[in-house]
């Protein structure tokens, strides 16, 4: 299947800037994919839409201040984005700046832009701006205190509140972007939907920069995916199944808990190691493939499960969900969930409806 199946026109306007106030008055287009209705509703209404005994399942990870300035030694500015910590306590980041060669020391900024007594040293050096940093000391704690909460590059303005760009249920730090879908939740709103009999729970994966760039490669199988840590607790891992055995419907919460639960029934079935083939596209990409219900598994670990069309979903029901980027493995996997050719035609109607698009835009309920 060619990536170019998955582009799209946006008009640069309808591109979100800033978050809606409140949360959850962001618009809602639903998609009903049985009878292919679609309905224009607020957030806020998110309810309507839900039954008692249905369960809601979010991604909890909360961004890293991983946005990180200083100077090297001969006093050039260098920009440092933090990926991923590895196993040897070093840190795999974007660095911008003038000759950023193995050896190179950087010493950081504080947040209030302060010449702080952390210093990183370039350990290797990938291909791009990818490098690998050993700090002096241990940044985990220290984050907040230096660094800056990333916004996405196509968000010109500057955020007046950071915990915007965090859910409200968020908790471990670790990601490098936020699960969008998830800002549009308020505490009334949750509350409201218990007091439904709408169940909630929350799994873990911890966000990487790559989920969010466009696929470049001709095919889409052929796009080298990257890992990304996932868990879901054993707890959490008896309650969805009681949920689904009672009759209620798995509802994900954005694209992230998507690939978080499938993965968690891909174990569950006993298939476990590298993911990334999963997917077994038809001729056209256009059939979205649903086994029967799967229960999912506890898991912590990697996962590089890979959706788009052709993926059988073992787990979810229905998924809530902003609009993604053209070509984006994001935008693939909300492809085969409901069909290519569908979901283009509903990204045609909310560009006709002014829809906001990306990381502050408007939300999908799919179900």
């Amino acid at each position: 299947m060619k990536t170019e199946l998955f582009n799209y026109t946006l008009p640069p306007e309808l591109i979100a800037q800033t978050p809606a106030s409140p949360r959850d008055a962001s618009r809602l287009l639903v998609v009903d994919r049985q009878n292919d209705q679609v309905v224009h509703r607020t957030f806020a209404d998110l309810g309507d839409y839900l039954r008692p005994g249905d369960m809601l399942v979010g991604n909890n990870s909360r961004v890293m201040a991983a946005r990180l300035f200083g100077q090297k030694a001969t006093g050039g500015k260098a920009e440092i984005l933090l990926l991923e910590k590895q196993i040897n306590g070093r840190w795999h980041a974007l660095v911008g700046g003038k000759k950023m060669r193995e050896g190179t020391t950087i010493t950081l900024y504080d947040a209030a832009g302060k010449v702080s007594e952390w210093v990183g040293t370039i350990t290797a050096v990938f291909p791009g701006p990818l490098r690998e940093i050993e700090f002096n000391h241990p940044l985990d704690d220290n984050l907040d205190s230096l660094g800056h909460v990333p916004l996405p590059p196509y968000i010109q303005q500057p955020l007046a509140d950071s915990e915007r760009y965090q859910t409200v249920y968020s908790r471990p730090t670790g990601s490098a972007a936020a699960p969008t879908a998830g800002l549009h939740f308020t505490g009334d709103l949750l509350l409201a939907l218990r007091e439904k009999g709408v169940l909630f729970e929350t799994v873990t994966l911890h966000v990487g920069l790559d989920t969010f760039k466009p696929v470049e490669t001709q095919h889409v199988a052929d796009h080298p995916i990257h890992s990304e840590w996932a868990t879901v607790s054993p707890e959490t891992a008896k309650r969805i199944n009681e949920a689904k055995l009672a009759g209620g419907r798995l509802i994900a919460i954005g694209t992230t808990a998507v690939r978080t639960l499938e993965t968690a029934a891909l174990r569950s079935a006993g298939i476990s190691g590298s993911l990334r083939h999963m997917s077994q596209s038809d001729a056209s990409g256009e059939t979205s493939n649903f086994c029967p219900w799967k229960p999912v598994a506890a898991f912590a670990g990697p996962t590089d499960l890979f959706i788009y069309p052709g993926y059988k979903f073992r787990a979810v029901d229905g998924m809530i969900t902003n609009f993604h980027l053209p070509q984006s493995s994001l935008l693939m996997l909300v492809g085969a969930f409901m069909g290519r050719e569908k979901m283009l035609g509903v990204y045609e109607t909310a560009v006709q409806e002014q829809y906001r698009f990306y990381s502050f835009g408007d939300a999908m309920l799919i179900f």
